[in-house]
């Protein structure tokens, strides 16, 4: 059977720089037995030039018409025109973000075509198919790109620093949603050393967000938070007592934060309102509000989709919706192997031949059009959705007193034990010294005197120092070997004995405190 032929036509769309197929995918796409079209100048945007194609056994034609005459699938970023549409047909195949909520009548026309048709926006969120989440991939570069755009637009630097010429305090950033974009945010802002503030209505990503470097802001609500997580791990809808007292909280933060970057979404419906024109106007001259959710009506509604206003106090408020075609090339390679894992799955015998398995829970879920029928919405999967686990109740926090009476105890414990230990070997030297000569009782006043002297110094010192405090007791155990050395020479068995065992022991806590410490110095070397 003729192998399955894969086209990625130029991106109608205005502004829009990825494209769906690069040189590297194509090559994985020709190990799956496909071969591989692109319209001319589909990837210059991006920057995979016609040659780049070649190289890797991609065939180029001259128009779109050619290449959707040709290919049996079309793999594409943007949602098709009505232009395109009418160029499918019977066993063809479409892939590509197409927001079927928000184009039902497109998706009804292509599925009048005959086509099957693939909304990568639709990948079902399970683990299976994480490799194939396009959304995730995009929102990713998104986050990352938000953080760099805000830089761009403030006035000063992200990171603290003191220098001759004075202090530069560090800028604060509150991160409005902590999903794929809302992490890379707070990745990018904590790397480039912003206090970072992280908010989301799950409370089981706190953790994610604190093992980031960034502070969970948490409210003062009686209301159960979980609530927060819908199917798939996006927000759900959360009751209007608890958005008062979140809309609260942001009014106390307005004043002090000095860039805002808001992802919050809920799948199908209008993005909420969450930096209101008050919360704004809070806000100092020169702060800047990078609304992600700008396509969706943005989580601020002073945001103006697809531009950048600078409000009547001087607030920057960025509106772009094109965050991952400004960095095409990354966005493209990611895209694409997106598709390649799709295709991966839609070619499980790996020869070549499309099998559209409709009983499979990522393919079904994808699929909005197949077999001439409108198959959106999808059931939901059989298997469950990828969603973070609630965090582990945290013990209650102890008041200073409380610190200070357990630390107290601690210490008593631990000192009546080192007593009784002491007390108990004293005891043991005492009658060795019994039967021992009267010389004897001169050294063991020498061993008495150096434990307390060494106890003292060594407990004295914050037990975090202990480790590097290796090179202080090789020094400590020099000293007990030249004594040792000193007594070795005496006429008494025993003492022979003791100073030998002593030369021994010290010898290793020397040689190992050496080892510890150059490990430890290893660990701060640049490589």
């Amino acid at each position: 059977m003729t192998n399955v032929k894969i086209g990625t036509p130029k991106e109608l769309a205005h502004g829009e720089n990825r494209v769906a197929m690069t040189p590297d995918s194509a090559r994985a796409l020709h190990k799956l037995g496909h071969e591989c079209l692109v319209e001319s100048g589909a990837g210059a945007a991006a920057g995979f030039a016609d040659a780049a194609y070649e190289a890797a056994g991609v065939t180029v034609v001259d128009s779109a018409e050619v290449l959707y005459a040709q290919a049996d699938v079309i793999a594409k970023v943007q949602p098709p025109s009505d232009a395109e549409v009418d160029r499918l047909g019977q066993g063809k195949t479409l892939i590509s973000f197409f927001w079927p909520a928000a184009n039902e009548a497109l998706m009804q026309r292509a599925a009048d075509t005959g086509a099957s048709v693939i909304a990568m926006d639709m990948v079902p969120r399970i683990s299976r198919a994480q490799k194939m989440d396009a959304l995730s991939s995009m929102a990713n570069i998104a986050g990352y790109r938000a953080v760099i755009e805000a830089g761009s637009n403030f006035g000063r630097f992200f990171t603290g620093q003191v220098t001759a010429a004075g202090k530069v305090p560090p800028a604060k950033v509150l991160i409005v949603g902590a999903g794929v974009a809302g992490l890379a945010a707070i990745g990018t802002s904590t790397s480039l050393g912003a206090i970072t503030y992280a908010f989301d209505v799950r409370p089981e990503v706190a953790e994610q967000v604190e093992s980031m470097g960034a502070e969970f802001v948490y409210l003062d609500f009686e209301e159960d938070q979980a609530d927060g997580a819908a199917t798939g791990g996006y927000a759900s809808v959360s009751s209007p007592e608890f958005r008062e007292a979140q809309l609260a909280k942001f009014r106390e933060l307005a004043p002090e934060v000095d860039i805002v970057i808001t992802t919050a979404l809920i799948p199908n419906r209008e993005a909420p309102e969450l930096w209101t024109p008050d919360m704004v106007a809070a806000m100092k001259p020169g702060s800047v509000i990078v609304d992600l959710a700008a396509e969706r009506g943005g989580n601020c509604k002073m945001t103006v989709k697809d531009e950048k206003i600078v409000t009547d106090n001087g607030v920057t408020i960025v509106g772009y919706t094109d965050f991952p075609s400004r960095m095409a090339t990354q966005s493209s390679t990611l895209y694409a192997t997106n598709i390649r894992h799709m295709m991966t799955d839609l070619t499980p015998d790996k020869d070549g031949v499309v099998n559209h398995n409709m009983d499979d829970d990522v393919i079904r879920g994808a699929t909005i059009a197949h077999g001439g029928d409108v198959t959106w919405p999808p059931p939901p999967p059989k298997t469950k959705a990828i969603a973070a686990q609630k965090p582990k109740e945290k013990a209650p926090e102890l008041t200073p007193e409380e610190k200070r009476a357990a630390e107290t105890a601690a210490f008593k414990a631990q000192t009546k034990t080192q007593v009784t230990l002491l007390a108990v070997g004293g005891a043991l030297l005492l009658a060795v010294g019994l039967v021992a000569p009267a010389s004897f009782m001169q050294h063991f006043v020498v061993f008495v005197l150096s434990v307390f002297i060494g106890f003292q110094v060594i407990w004295g010192v914050a037990h975090s120092l202990h480790t590097p405090l290796m090179a202080v007791t090789n020094a400590i155990s020099s000293i007990i070997i030249l004594g040792a050395l000193m007594q070795i020479g005496s006429g008494n068995w025993i003492v022979i004995v003791l100073a030998a065992l002593s030369v021994f022991m010290t010898g290793i806590n020397i040689f190992g405190g050496f080892m510890v410490t150059r490990r430890m110095l290893a660990m701060f070397q640049k490589s």
